[in-house]
C-alpha cells in the first residue's frame, strides 16, 4: 500500500448508510489515496472488546466512520429500551476505545436528533449538545465547578421515554468523544442525522423505522387490494435525509470537518413534512390507489425534533439535497426490484 494512504474501516457497512457509502465511493466520489473496508456484525461482534480490538489489528484503519448500532423503529423502542442502552454502550465504548489504542488520526460516529432533550425549543441546533471544555492548568484535576456539563443544553432534561435507552447510549458517544480531546488530543467527532432513508434499509413494518415501514405497508396494501393503515394520527413531523445525500455528507465530515462538537446533518427546517404527507408520497409513488387509514390507538412517538442546519449551511452553502419526493420514488422502485432479498 503506498504510503500516505489513508485506510478508512467503516463499521454497520453493510447497513443503510454503509451501504450509501459504498455507492457514492464506487460512483466517483473516492478519491486515489483512500482505501475503503467495510464491515459487519459477521466480521466481528462490536460488543466483545477483545472482537473489537481483533478487528482494528487485523485491519489498522487511520480512520473510523462508526456507524454500527442497535437500531429499530418506535414500537421495537418501547420494547427493549434496556437492550438498546447496554448494547450500544458496548459497541460504542468498544469502538472508540480500540480507535484510540491503535491510534486513529479521525473517527466520526452517527448520532441521533432523538438525544436532544424531550422538552427544548426549535429548531435544534448543536450549541444544545455543546459541552464546552473548561481551559485547566496543566495537572489541575476538574471538579464541579469547572466541570464541561453545566452548561450543556443535551443534560438539561431527558430524552423522550419512547427510546430513552438509544438515545441515552448516543449521547454519551458525544461526552466520549470530548473525554479523548481532553484527554488524549484525539480527533474523535460526530454527526447528527435527521430521520435517515433510502435504499438497503430496514422495512420491517414491527421494528423498523417510519419511512421504509410504510413503503412496506404500501407494497402489501396494493398486493391485497386492502387499505393503507399508518399508525399513529399522522401529525407527527420529521425531517427525512436521503442516505444518499447523507453518504456524501459523511465523506465531507471525514475529510474536512475539524471540530469535536457534531454537526447536524439535515434538509431545511422548511423541508419538514407530517406522517400524513410522507405516506402520501409514498403512495404516489407506488401508484397506491387505495384508503389512508390511521390507527389512532398505536403511539405518535415524539411530535416534532425539528433541527437546525445553519451551521452546515454555513460551511456548505450550495450543496443540494435531492427533493424529498424523488428520493421516495428512487427508495420505492429500488424496494419494488429488490423485494425478495430486502431486509423486512
Amino acid at each position: 500500500m503506498a504510503e500516505g494512504t489513508k485506510r478508512i474501516l467503516v463499521t454497520g457497512g453493510t447497513g443503510l448508510v454503509g451501504r450509501a457509502i459504498q455507492k457514492v465511493v464506487a460512483d466517483g466520489e473516492g478519491r486515489p489515496d483512500e482505501q475503503w473496508i467495510f464491515v459487519s456484525s459477521r466480521d466481528a461482534d462490536l460488543t466483545s472488546s477483545s472482537e473489537t480490538r481483533a478487528l482494528f489489528e487485523r485491519h489498522q484503519p487511520t480512520h473510523v466512520i462508526h456507524l454500527a448500532a442497535m437500531v429499530g423503529g418506535l414500537f421495537k423502542n418501547i420494547r427493549s429500551n434496556l437492550d438498546f442502552w447496554r448494547t450500544n454502550i458496548h459497541i460504542n465504548d468498544n469502538v472508540l476505545h480500540s480507535a484510540h489504542e491503535m491510534g486513529v488520526e479521525k473517527v466520526v460516529s452517527c448520532l441521533s436528533t432523538c438525544i436532544f432533550p424531550d422538552k427544548t425549543t426549535y429548531p435544534i441546533d448543536e450549541t444544545m449538545v455543546s459541552i464546552p471544555i473548561p481551559a485547566l492548568a496543566p495537572g489541575k484535576v476538574p471538579s464541579p465547578l469547572n466541570s464541561p456539563f453545566p452548561n450543556s443544553q443535551i443534560h438539561n432534561g431527558p430524552p423522550h421515554s419512547s427510546n430513552f435507552g438509544y438515545s441515552y447510549a448516543k449521547r454519551m458517544i458525544d461526552v466520549q468523544n470530548r473525554g479523548y480531546s481532553e484527554q488524549h488530543g484525539r480527533r474523535f467527532t460526530a454527526v447528527i442525522p435527521t430521520n435517515v432513508f433510502g435504499p438497503h434499509d430496514n422495512f420491517n413494518i414491527e421494528d423498523g423505522h417510519v419511512l421504509p415501514g410504510l413503503i412496506h405497508k404500501v407494497y402489501l396494501a396494493k398486493q391485497t387490494g386492502s387499505a393503507l393503515t399508518v399508525w399513529g394520527t399522522g401529525k407527527p413531523r420529521r425531517q427525512f435525509i436521503y442516505s444518499l445525500d447523507l453518504a456524501r455528507l459523511f465523506l465531507w465530515v471525514l475529510r474536512e470537518y475539524d471540530e469535536v462538537e457534531p454537526i447536524i446533518l439535515s434538509v431545511g427546517e422548511e423541508e419538514e413534512v407530517s406522517i400524513q404527507e410522507a405516506a402520501e408520497a409514498i403512495a404516489e409513488a407506488m401508484d397506491f390507489r387505495g384508503d389512508l387509514v390511521f390507527d389512532t390507538t398505536k403511539a405518535d412517538g415524539q411530535f416534532k425534533k425539528t433541527a437546525s442546519n445553519a451551521k452546515l449551511r454555513r460551511y456548505l452553502p450550495n450543496f443540494q439535497f435531492t427533493p424529498f419526493r424523488k428520493a421516495v420514488k428512487e427508495t420505492c422502485a429500488w424496494f419494488n426490484a429488490n423485494y425478495a432479498n430486502a431486509r423486512k
